[in-house]
């Protein structure tokens, strides 16, 4: 199809869908959708034709679920193109995303909603504007939802969003850590458990994240218990993490050797575990014989033997 004939197809898909019966909506969009999901040049061209962002956000407050969901498939097929994430995350969609989580939306549109996010946060510049818009705490409120069918989509977001310091403090203050340390205790899903725990390590760079980790009961144990896990991504995770306590806090690491069979899971994981694992494994028996223990406990020290 030529770029002129193809300006003409979008324009007219554009119109009915603004104008049209259902049927002739739902037509226009899924032709758009087709149009957008493989073709970078195709986004560019949709995303140029006058008033195509606007009416695209307008048609996902309809009340047609399939609109709704078709409406920010196209979108998101939008913000793959890195030349328009930009222009997209402006207050006007963001406000509009955080609608989606703050109401009883359709699951398929929260998990596309939340890809949206995902996919325009990957622009750094984006990244605070999710922010300032109060993105944070309604992701982690949305999370806290333990029946919630997005949350691996709601978390995936999070994860990207807290890769800014900034965001980082407002997850805090959003009370995410203990929100994210049940969904790791919840043995529901590893898949959850370890986007949780990454987004947890993202967290702990930051001494806000870090305090909040270290005033958490029984985190220590906690996190042992994961990396008895099955799951490599969970127990590098935790692994991590108690790596950054123990950096912090040698009482951490008396916790720690107070657990039967902490030395012995490091041992698991130093022969089973993956490069990574194994690295977090050395590292965490490093500093457990390199920490002075004595002003804990006079018998601390004969735990590592």
């Amino acid at each position: 199809m030529s770029t002129v004939k193809l300006r003409e197809t979008i324009l007219e898909c554009l119109f009915e869908a603004q104008s049209g019966s259902e049927e002739l909506r739902l037509e226009a969009l899924q032709t758009l959708a087709s149009i957008t999901r493989v073709s970078p040049q195709n986004r560019t061209l949709v995303a140029q034709s006058n008033g195509a962002i606007p009416a695209l956000l307008t048609l996902c407050k309809s009340s047609s679920p399939l609109i709704q969901t078709l409406s920010l498939s196209i979108l998101f097929n939008l913000s793959l193109n890195p030349n328009l994430k930009q222009s997209l995350a402006d207050m006007k969609t963001i406000n509009h995303l955080n609608s989606i989580f703050s109401s009883t939306s359709p699951p398929e549109s929260t998990k596309l909603a939340s890809s949206l996010i995902c996919s325009l946060a990957m622009l750094d510049k984006n990244k605070a504007m999710f922010g300032v818009a109060g993105t944070i705490p309604l992701l982690v409120h949305a999370v806290s939802d333990p029946c919630n069918p997005a949350a691996h989509y709601l978390l995936s977001s999070l994860a990207e969003l807290v890769q800014f310091h900034g965001n980082c403090t407002l997850a805090v203050r959003a009370g995410a850590v203990p929100v994210l340390i049940q969904v790791v205790k919840s043995t529901d899903g590893e898949d959850l458990s370890g986007t949780s725990l990454a987004v947890l390590e993202l967290v702990s760079r930051f001494d806000e994240g870090l305090n909040a980790l270290k005033k958490t009961d029984h985190i220590v144990s906690s996190m042992v218990e994961v990396m008895k896990r099955r799951s490599m991504m969970s127990k590098e995770g935790a692994a991590e993490i108690l790596v950054r306590l123990f950096e912090e806090s040698e009482a951490c690491i008396v916790d720690a050797l107070k657990l039967p069979d902490f030395l012995t899971v490091l041992a698991d994981i130093s022969v089973r575990g993956s490069a990574r694992a194994r690295d977090k494994a050395a590292l965490l028996l490093k500093k457990t014989t390199e920490a002075n223990l004595d002003s804990y406990s006079t018998d601390a020290s004969h735990m590592l033997f």
